[in-house]
């Protein structure tokens, strides 16, 4: 079984409906590292030495090749990645090699039967 590896960049408040996306397309856990910085196009203001922008969180997810670009799209659509500048990306990976995933595999290969 092959896997990919999608790294998003959210705005924090968007982490949860981004998770809860990714969930119903398949995906069967995930990372989230919060407190993350990023700047886009234009650097972002300050006030008196204090940065204005809102927190970041990156969501990690692995999840099994033939539901990475659905479950991409989806989260792109439900964290309105091309709709407002700075509300995230998203990209995927591959993945050379997994270990850890023991419990979730009876489930991810349920959920691909129909894929592949």
């Amino acid at each position: 079984m092959k896997f990919k590896l999608i790294i998003a960049s959210v705005a924090d408040d968007i982490t949860d409906t981004v998770v809860e996306a990714a969930r119903t397309e398949g995906a069967t856990g995930c990372t989230v590292i919060t407190s993350a910085r990023g700047e886009g196009l234009r650097k972002a203001k300050t006030f008196l030495g204090l940065d204005l922008t809102g927190a970041r969180d990156i969501v990690l997810i692995i999840v099994e090749q033939h539901l990475a670009r659905r479950i991409l799209e989806t989260i792109g659509r439900a964290g309105s990645f091309d709709a407002h500048p700075g509300a995230g990306v998203a990209i995927v990976v591959d993945v050379e090699d997994a270990i850890g995933l023991g419990s979730q595999m009876h489930t991810i290969q349920t959920e691909i039967e129909d894929e592949i």
